[in-house]
């Protein structure tokens, strides 16, 4: 068989199946957005260490270090571009004020903007996703060269981010009782331009990297909660 299958890429290739699984999941009958974030951070949690895991392996050639570079972008673009889209339209497809609202009025027959504008989001949201991971893809050599106190730099937001950044507006969709899928879509929009900024910031200690799994592991815990407690919908 064609391609690498030895230990350094089980993670990577776990978090493309969470990732599908969850799109899968998340647009199952009326929608089960929680469910689907479930998938996501276990793609968050993947993702963390499974370039640690590919760099215990000393003999790599450098066909296997630039097939995993490459796997490595086409599972993220499917775990933190295509899955966070998904999981909002299945909030839409579980909201008493959304789920029903067609893209004409049936009462007026005029085109209605919201569902237009969601749907702009959505797709700017994977487009900007898919530039940033082609864009340094493209630039891996040169970004190696820019490091900061023996850390390298962050150019923008990562799209991994995206693991911690949409489980908490669930959280806080429960929390508050307030309808939160404009607010997703609000959010979804400001972080794909956050993906393709040019702000730096240097690379997470392993206290950070601890801390934001500790966070990531909170939000799973009080997702879990919430849907056993209320269901799929959280209500």
């Amino acid at each position: 068989m064609i391609g690498f299958w030895n230990y350094t890429m089980i993670l990577t290739y776990m978090s493309l199946l969470s990732a599908v699984a969850g799109i899968i999941v998340s647009l199952h009958d009326t929608g089960h957005p929680y469910m689907g974030m479930f998938f996501l951070l276990i793609c968050g949690l993947c993702d963390t260490f499974d370039g640690r895991v590919a760099r215990t392996k000393k003999d790599r050639t450098p066909l296997e270090k630039e097939f995993g570079v490459q796997v490595d972008s086409l599972s993220d673009m499917v775990a933190f571009g295509i899955l966070p889209v998904c999981i909002g339209y299945a909030m839409l497809k579980v909201s008493p004020k959304y789920s029903e609202v067609p893209f004409v009025s049936e009462i007026t027959g005029k085109y209605q903007w919201y569902p237009f504008i969601l749907a702009i989001i959505g797709l700017f949201y994977v487009l900007a996703a898919m530039v940033r991971l082609a864009y340094f893809n493209a630039t891996e050599e040169e970004r190696a060269k820019t490091v900061v106190d023996g850390r390298p730099l962050y150019t923008g937001l990562p799209v991994t981010s995206a693991a911690l950044i949409f489980p908490l507006i669930l959280v806080l969709d429960y929390a508050v009782r307030f309808e939160f899928s404009i607010v997703y879509f609000t959010i979804m929009a400001l972080v794909a331009f956050l993906f393709l900024g040019k702000f730096q910031f240097r690379k997470p200690t392993i206290k950070g990297v601890l801390i934001m799994v500790g966070i990531g592991f909170a939000e799973f815990i009080l997702l879990l909660i919430i849907y056993f407690m209320h269901g799929s919908k959280g209500h």
